[in-house]
């Protein structure tokens, strides 16, 4: 599955045989590939999952037909080992982000664990994990594999990180209703979490706290990090999947500043960039964290949420 040589093709459904599947049974390709898109190869691209391509096909809808072959049970039992800096890399996996591993140890059995890197390849044996060869980095391929990851999780002691994924719901909801402070409020818990994996005062681990606070919303939206846009880049743009009657969302950043100054940024950068084929509501988010506040170490959160839209030109105008 690491280097797959000659069989890569035949590993999976390659792109073009989904393409012309999606055709011929009149389904969306852009939703099967963000469920079912699994392994990359350097020479075919991407492989899809032949079980759930079909099933898919078959019941008219999308959804994790994972747990069909697979119980999230056995990666539970692999996520949970005891090595340093594991349970670190399925966070930042759970928040979208891809982590390195060495390969090399691996004995290919089921049992034979000497460190997290050995676990990590095991899982891409499994399917759990897509393996960028020439990065050397692993990462959560899909919906479907993320939804196994999150009922794993589930069963696990990881009462931050599921209180996180538990609440990504409410934290949804609550952007979309503009309430700034619950908003506030529920990123502080998913800082937290994140906390152990990277530096807590570092924009890399309030990234990561965003996408593991916003978990649900991957099932209506495409997240984009680092938006290309006009002026500069977005820290995250949330567009909406075909067919999902809700707002794009764009998040803004900031470290040290406020959040008011999060939402100016958005409208001077004027982030039009990949979404110049919506028209409608448009959600600003600025999302600021204080390390310090009146000489003290709070570490506090804040939030600001205005509406927009996107008219004459895709050009951001308040409403």
């Amino acid at each position: 599955m690491i280097d797959a040589d000659i069989l890569s093709q035949y590993i999976g459904f390659t792109e073009s045989e989904v393409q012309e599947l999606c055709v011929q049974n009149s389904m969306e390709f852009e939703e099967m590939k963000c469920w079912y898109d699994g392994y990359a190869y350097k020479d075919v691209g991407s492989i899809y999952n032949p079980n759930s391509v079909m099933s898919a096909i078959r019941r008219k809808r999308f959804r994790s037909y994972w747990t069909a072959s697979e119980t999230y049970e056995s990666l539970k039992s692999y996520i949970v080992q005891n090595f340093d800096g594991l349970k670190d890399s399925i966070i930042l996996m759970l928040g979208g982000r891809h982590v390195s591993v060495d390969t090399s140890t691996f004995q290919n059995d089921l049992t034979s664990f000497a460190n997290k890197d050995d676990v990590l390849t095991l899982l891409i044996h499994l399917g759990y994990l897509t393996y960028d060869e020439e990065e050397e980095q692993v990462y959560i391929p899909n919906l479907e594999v993320a939804g196994a990851f999150k009922s794993a999780v589930k069963g696990t002691e990881w009462k931050e990180v599921n209180m996180s994924l538990q609440h990504s719901n409410d934290l949804l909801r609550a952007t979309l209703a503009g309430d700034a402070e619950k908003v506030a409020e529920a990123l502080e818990l998913a800082h937290e979490t994140c906390a152990s994996s990277l530096a807590y005062n570092d924009e890399n681990s309030l990234s990561c706290a965003i996408l593991l606070a916003y978990y649900a919303a991957q099932n209506d939206y495409e997240i984009v990090r680092e938006l290309p846009a006009g002026k500069g880049f977005a820290d995250y743009a949330f567009i909406p999947r075909k067919h999902v009657n809700k707002p794009a969302m764009i998040i803004e950043l900031k470290y040290n500043r406020t959040a008011d100054t999060a939402i100016r940024q958005i409208k001077e950068k004027r982030y039009d960039g990949r979404l110049k084929k919506y028209y409608g509501k448009l959600l600003l988010v600025g999302i600021n964290y204080d390390k310090d506040v009146k000489g003290k170490n709070a570490k506090k959160h804040s939030c600001k949420i205005e509406w927009a839209q996107l008219v004459d030109n895709n050009f951001l105008t308040e409403m």
